[in-house]
């Protein structure tokens, strides 16, 4: 499904991501450990498009994406959770996640129908403006804008970050019940704590370089 081989990249000259590969398959949910500052974000901002390759190459469904503007990924069905949720504030909850919709020309709003069926307490809020939500119900109201448009593929920067227990346990969940949706996703995280029971593998990302951790590595995390 992606497939990362020898990504560089650096911002304002400093070497960022150093001969970064890593390949998730079709279905498969993959963990991305690493403290702050390691390169997740990055990452994840290079494979939306957001940041330009200094060398490697980017492949999704064997498509070469290095000339796919981000909104062209989207409509490739890659949705995009940021760290920082990214929602407009003055839109309301639903308007928020549209926003993937609009942007990429879709006019299928069956998604959307889903999304609600699988988290019903978006619905709920659906009118009320995103500036109204707690932290955590805004990182829900982000999931659900990245499902819309990520209907093969899932990249979740740092979900439960700043999130309550009981959200993050909600988020875990729904995540969790991707898996019977067939989904691609890579989940970045700063440790072992949330993710743990989801993935099936899991990449450590270090001053920018990657390697596939062990089972039992992996626990120790």
């Amino acid at each position: 499904m992606l497939s990362l081989n020898m990504v560089n990249l650096s911002i304002q000259r400093v070497p960022i991501l150093r001969d970064v590969s890593l390949e998730i398959g079709t279905g498969a949910t993959c963990g991305l450990i690493g403290r702050n500052g390691a390169g997740k974000t990055t990452l994840m901002r290079a494979i939306m498009g957001a940041l330009p390759l200094e060398q490697g190459s980017i492949q999704y469904d064997g498509v070469d994406l290095h000339d796919a503007k981000p909104h062209e990924r989207a409509a490739l069905g890659i949705g995009y959770l940021p760290e920082d949720r990214r929602l407009v504030p003055h839109f309301s909850v639903e308007e928020n996640i549209m926003v993937s919709l609009w942007a990429t020309g879709n006019k299928e709003t069956r998604r959307v129908k889903w999304v609600y069926d699988l988290m019903p307490e978006i619905g709920r809020f659906a009118d009320r403006k995103a500036l109204t939500l707690s932290g955590g119900q805004q990182k829900l109201v982000a999931l659900a804008r990245a499902l819309v448009a990520g209907s093969n593929l899932l990249l979740l920067d740092e979900p439960f970050e700043g999130v309550a227990p009981a959200l993050a346990q909600r988020l875990m969940e729904v995540i969790a019940d991707l898996k019977a949706e067939n989904l691609s996703v890579l989940i970045s995280e700063s440790d072992y704590t949330h993710s743990e029971k989801l993935v099936d593998q899991v990449y450590s990302i270090e001053r920018g370089e990657i390697s596939l951790m062990t089972a039992s590595s992996a626990s120790a995390a």
